[in-house]
């Protein structure tokens, strides 16, 4: 298993750690998001593995942050947010498993990545939760835009694959 395999691996291994962290008021970190990424892509070391697991790495840690942060850190974050954001991952990751089956890898999109960077910059906002107006203010532009990405994201990664539709029997 080359390096960057390696380091998505460890986001998953991270995630309880994660959760953990959050339940204690710590902050979880996403920057090995970028660096197996990139060591990928430098390294020419793009795999189907690395394809099918980084998207769920990224899946995890947002899930089980934006969960925390509803749940757990007062809520910060209103539930329908999460929803809409969690339910575009499953609709993602069944659509992807539709695509595995019928021999199809689906590598992540620019606005997915768009996504993911927004998810991850919200999270750390409202993690770290700066009790002023100006820094309350930019978070909900922040939270907003990633809600907007996530259902521009869903739309535009359907549309991109919708042959994945009629071959996997959907």
């Amino acid at each position: 298993m080359n390096l960057p395999n390696k380091l998505t691996v460890l986001r998953v291994i991270m995630v309880p750690f994660f959760v953990a962290f959050m339940l204690y008021p710590l902050a979880g970190d996403a920057s090995t998001d970028f660096l197996d990424g990139h060591l990928a892509r430098k390294h020419n070391l793009v795999t189907n593995f690395g394809k099918f697991m980084d998207p769920l790495a990224d899946k995890l840690l947002v899930c089980s942050a934006l969960i925390c942060l509803t749940v757990v850190q007062n809520d910060q974050l209103p539930t329908w947010i999460v929803l809409i954001i969690i339910a575009r991952e499953f609709i993602i990751s069944g659509f992807r498993l539709v695509a595995s089956d019928n021999g199809i890898v689906i590598a992540a999109s620019y606005w997915g990545k768009f996504k993911t960077v927004s998810h991850m910059t919200m999270i750390i906002m409202l993690i770290l939760n700066i009790n002023h107006p100006i820094y309350h203010m930019v978070t909900w532009v922040v939270v907003w835009i990633g809600l907007a990405l996530t259902v521009i994201s869903l739309v535009d990664y359907v549309w991109k694959n919708k042959q994945v539709l009629t071959q996997g029997g959907m």
